[in-house]
């Protein structure tokens, strides 16, 4: 299902699941599409690949291998470093993707930010404000070279002059755009920009550790969602929300679970319990609290890791969709 095939606000969407198959067991023809076909039967609405330079697959040609074996699936970046191409390429392969894909294809896009990324492969790390401000520029580049004429474009960080990108994406105007973070400049820009805004802590620190306990809480994630709605204006009601899950644990001891994700991020019990980032507890309970989310938050895309995708396959079963 696609952006534009779900009707009303945020608050009204059906949930859709997404799972990250980055760094997959196994790397070969086989294995991989059988992973895919995997995700495909357990109901997932979308397989995604993240964009880091350590040990994970490459995302263009994992995408298109998994596009490959499976008929239904959506495939996605979750997400592309703009840092790490240039926009006129990533067009071109968005395009191709989608195209080959038979219209499957969704387009997240980031401004990079883990710093192993950037010291391990010698690349320069710009303050957070220029690498958005580069974004920014990158997503009119994109959405040019995905209009029907030729783009001209003339901004501080990209220059394009009379370019016609091809192929043109099957799924028009373009596929559907993913932009996630946790900070405000970045959500704004993903307010006035994408289809699906992907709620994340805010990683301006270039790593994942306790320090961002406090930004993954509910009462964070609500002010994130104040400055989206300001920021999106009449656009409000044709976005979707996302949020990504780090730990994914299906359990009928929910408290002790709880009590350890609290002490390793710095929150209370209570804190660990409501996050959006987590679901801990059995089926019923997981369920319950999405569906208490989806009312509170407007979050109906949940993107999760590979390791939880069988165990959390019940939950799939009986909330896609509904």
């Amino acid at each position: 299902m696609t952006v534009t095939e779900i009707s009303g606000g945020p608050y009204k969407r059906p949930f859709r699941f997404n799972i990250q198959c980055s760094s997959p067991e196994r790397v070969d023809p086989a294995s991989w599409a059988a992973l895919a076909r995997q995700v495909e039967d357990l109901g997932y609405a979308t397989l995604t690949v993240s964009d880091h330079l350590d040990e994970q697959v490459a995302p263009i040609a994992a995408l298109m291998a998994a596009a490959d074996a499976t008929t239904t699936l959506r495939i996605g970046a979750m997400v592309f470093s703009n840092d790490y191409r240039h926009p006129v390429v990533l067009a071109k392969e968005a395009a191709t993707l989608d195209a080959l894909s038979g219209g499957r294809f969704e387009l997240g896009l980031g401004a990079g930010w883990m710093t192993s990324d950037y010291q391990r492969a010698g690349l320069p790390l710009d303050p957070p404000g220029v690498r958005i401000a580069r974004l920014a520029e990158s997503l009119a580049v994109i959405k040019g070279m995905f209009a029907p004429e030729p783009l001209y474009y003339d901004g501080r960080y990209y220059q394009v002059d009379g370019l016609n990108g091809t192929p043109k994406p099957t799924q028009r105007p373009h596929p559907p755009i993913v932009i996630g973070g946790g900070g405000r400049r970045l959500l704004t820009l993903a307010a006035r920009e994408a289809d699906i805004i992907g709620l994340n802590m805010n990683m301006a620190g270039g790593v994942i550790d306790a320090s961002l306990g406090p930004n993954a809480t509910a009462a964070a994630t609500e002010e994130k969602i104040g400055w989206i709605r300001e920021a999106a204006g009449a656009r409000w009601d044709e976005l979707s929300l996302q949020v990504r899950i780090h730990l994914a644990i299906v359990t009928e001891d929910r408290h002790q679970i709880a009590e350890q994700l609290a002490a390793g991020f710095g929150l209370t019990t209570e804190q660990a319990l409501v996050t959006p980032h987590a679901l801990v507890g059995s089926v019923d309970q997981i369920c319950d609290d999405l569906v208490e989310r989806r009312e509170r938050f407007g979050l109906s895309t949940l993107g999760v890791a590979l390791d939880a995708l069988t165990d959390l396959a019940p939950v799939v079963a009986r909330l896609a969709g509904t």
